[in-house]
């Protein structure tokens, strides 16, 4: 993010943080959605971050620093928001049988529905560190210091992250295994 830009936008100038909205709203939005897995949650997680943002803006420190402390209270967002909205809904998706490979030339239909629910499953906590290190890429450091936490406990929860998704994975192979055998 643009260092002037920041800084015109904590002095209050109203266009200056339209400006850093419309730089960081997508990457946001892409955020929320990966830790929430759900479209309406994610939407309302970067609302609430933008006006946090705005109210807190005048309290930044170090304008250089903003990504970081904009995904902070992005997070916080996405767990205020998952706190808010216990129970998870269901999305279907029509999809087309009539095509032979799968859509995204990877992972079939059946090995992404059972990471999604893997996913679903982790705690929103491991969710945010694997979501900020693996599609945002930051370092585990940079993490912990964003959230606020020791560097250590960012580590243990993508162990645990990574650990549940492989075992999901691995389970799902297992059961794949024994349906051909069966077969």
């Amino acid at each position: 993010m643009e260092r002037s830009l920041v800084e015109q936008a904590q002095r209050g100038d109203r266009d200056a943080f339209a400006a850093v909205v419309h730089a960081v709203g997508d990457r946001l939005y892409a955020l929320a959605y990966r830790i929430l897995r759900e479209p309406d949650l994610a939407q309302d997680a970067c609302q609430e971050a933008l006006i946090a943002t705005w109210r807190q803006l005048p309290s930044l420190r170090d304008p250089d620093r903003f990504d970081a402390w904009i995904y902070r209270i992005l997070v916080h967002a996405c767990y205020a928001e998952s706190r808010k909205r216990t129970r998870w809904t269901t999305t279907v998706r029509v999809l087309d049988i009539e095509s032979g490979s799968p859509p995204d030339g990877g992972l079939s239909i059946d090995d992404r529905d059972e990471l999604e629910r893997a996913f679903r499953l982790l705690p929103l906590d491991q969710r945010a560190i694997f979501v900020l290190h693996h599609h945002v890429g930051l370092p585990l450091v940079e993490i912990a210091e964003t959230l606020g936490i020791p560097a250590g406990t960012a580590r243990s929860r993508l162990h645990y992250a990574t650990h549940a998704l492989r075992r999901a994975i691995e389970d799902g192979a297992q059961v794949d295994a024994a349906k051909e055998r069966l077969a």
